[in-house]
């Protein structure tokens, strides 16, 4: 049989070349991703305690400045869900009652964890998200998809919320299902039937609109049909740099100056000093840079083109687009896994595509401000509890069950953590979970946070490294540096003989490796079989030896 030619994948031009070869494809993309950013762009805003213009503006910044200064391809930056618990955490907390200065608060707290995240990617730091078990990361994110659905169930029923605390607020459900606003559980209910079944829709040309776009003009359908307009634009008529009373959303549809420029508002330092807007601060810039990296890492792996992003130039990127942002009334932004895909799946090439994103935000939101007006915050809701379903579905449960009991004892001790305190206190109990199981497994503490492993080259085309001990999450960064040092081309032996346990953080990240160095035209190959899997699935933590004193 004779073999197939090997087809090369040209690797996009970027800069102004990638520009004049695919500004088409991208801006085509590009215009895929605004259809699916501006609800969301929305529906984070108003579930945050932020005007909605709030997240546009974000999304804005993030398209036309941070894809130019970034150092990933497909990534889409913008609000994401994930940062809506603690930024709303944040207004409630600084403000004391008061939404309008929380808000102000919130910005200048949005600032000063810009900065950080600034540091953090000159400081090269981008690597230390390996320190976050995945187990850990899946409960954080679990959770506040659960916090979401809670909240945004009574938005979506036309029901207030009488309760702060997130249990009492899951207990009231029931009760808003009972005595709901009836017109506006129509628009929610309507919603969520067309976001479970579009997808099963089989028409190519259907299946190019977005849902959420489906979602917004079914609302405004139904909200014409109900009359939810009428009260609204009174609203509409306070001047909103002379009255914050537009930051108020309407009761049920969204409340957005008819000129976009006075949508910016200026943070206020006045808390600097204070715990509490430290506090937020951390939160914001912990769950905002690991959400980040988490998914552009993801987004790389869907990239057609493998191209490989440079987190830690991402990082520094984001936190110079989130300084103007905080300055101006805007939303942190993150890269975000959705608007990412979408953007992929509607065959961007460059980065560019986030840029066309940004620039068609900004030319309809100035343009065409009374057709968001027109939105029901019931479909806005709903956009949001589909979003938190999948932070939290019954697969992502099933998912991490199948990777062992121990990986989802971790991960339900974070959830609960952070629904019973915060995300930086429920993050730090679902690491010391996992210190403590390894722990119980027999590993030195002189092994928790330190890794023994070298590499040598018995002759030029083989690399052999060799693990003594334990490798984990916590000790793992020196072998994962010293790994992506080594030289492509090569046979990589991958020796666990002399090694006692390897966790699932460990086995996922060299799993990765030995794939992305077989492409690059190496191999490798592993030594030393483990004597105990601690699940079925194939990078299960493990048992190499049966004690580890030679360290």
């Amino acid at each position: 049989m004779r073999k197939q030619p090997i087809t090369k994948i040209l690797v996009p031009k970027t800069g102004l070349n990638g520009l004049k070869e695919h500004w088409q494809a991208d801006m085509l993309a590009g215009f895929a991703v605004f259809l699916t950013a501006l609800p969301l762009c929305l529906a984070i805003s108003i579930a945050s305690g932020f005007p909605p213009a709030a997240g546009i503006i974000s999304a804005i910044i993030g398209g036309i400045l941070v894809s130019r200064i970034s150092g990933s391809n497909m990534t889409i930056n913008g609000p994401a869900a994930g940062l809506i618990v603690v930024v709303f955490a944040a207004v409630q907390t600084l403000g004391a009652g008061d939404n309008i200065a929380g808000y102000r608060y919130t910005l200048a707290a949005i600032v000063v964890a810009s900065v950080l995240q600034i540091f953090m990617g000159l400081s090269k730091i981008g690597r230390f998200s390996a320190f976050f078990p995945s187990s850990v990361v899946h409960g954080m994110l679990a959770a506040i998809g659960i916090i979401i659905m809670a909240k945004q169930s009574h938005v979506m029923l036309g029901v207030t919320s009488e309760t702060e605390h997130i249990f009492a607020t899951i207990a009231q459900i029931p009760l808003s299902l009972m005595q709901p606003t009836p017109e506006i559980a129509i628009i929610g209910l309507s919603g969520l039937i067309v976001l479970m079944f579009w997808p099963l829709i089989k028409t190519p040309k259907l299946k190019i609109i977005p849902a959420p776009l489906i979602v917004l003009c079914l609302g405004m359908l139904l909200g014409q049909i109900f009359g939810l307009q009428h009260d609204h634009y009174h609203l509409l008529t306070f001047s909103p740099m002379e009255d914050h009373e537009h930051l108020i959303p309407a009761r049920f549809l969204v409340a957005l100056p008819s000129d976009f420029m006075s949508s910016f508002y200026y943070p206020d330092f006045a808390k600097i000093f204070k715990l509490e807007f430290w506090g937020a601060v951390i939160s914001i810039c912990l769950v905002g840079s690991l959400e980040s990296m988490l998914s552009t890492n993801a987004v790389d792996k869907l990239d057609p083109y493998k191209r490989k992003s440079d987190l830690d130039k991402d990082l520094t990127a984001i936190g110079i687009g989130n300084v103007i942002a905080g300055f101006i009334g805007g939303l942190p932004m993150i890269a975000e896994i959705v608007r990412s895909t979408t953007n992929i799946k509607n065959g961007a090439k460059t980065n560019w595509a986030n840029f066309f994103h940004g620039l068609i935000l900004l030319f309809f939101v100035v343009l065409f401000p009374h057709f968001i007006h027109n939105i029901p915050l019931a479909s806005l809701a709903v956009l949001l509890i589909f979003t938190g379903y999948h932070l939290a579905s019954p697969k992502l449960f099933k998912h991490i069950l199948n990777r062992g009991s121990e990986q989802f004892i971790i991960f339900i001790i974070t959830i609960i953590s952070v629904l019973a305190t915060n995300l930086i206190v429920g993050v730090v109990l679902g690491i010391l979970a996992k210190l403590i199981v390894h722990i119980i497994r027999g590993v030195w503490l002189n092994n928790l946070f330190t890794i023994h492993f070298n590499i040598r080259c018995p002759n030029e085309g083989t690399i052999v490294v060799t693990l003594i001990g334990s490798a984990m999450f916590s000790n793992f960064l020196p072998l994962k540096q010293a790994l992506e040092k080594l030289e492509s081309g090569k046979i990589i032996v991958f020796n666990f003989s002399d090694g006692y346990l390897i966790d699932q953080t460990v086995m996922e990240f060299l799993e990765d490796f030995k794939h992305t160095y077989i492409q690059q035209g190496g191999s490798c190959h592993q030594v030393g079989n483990p004597i105990k899997l601690f699940s079925d699935n194939a990078l299960a933590a493990r048992l190499m030896t049966l004690d580890d004193r030679k360290i």
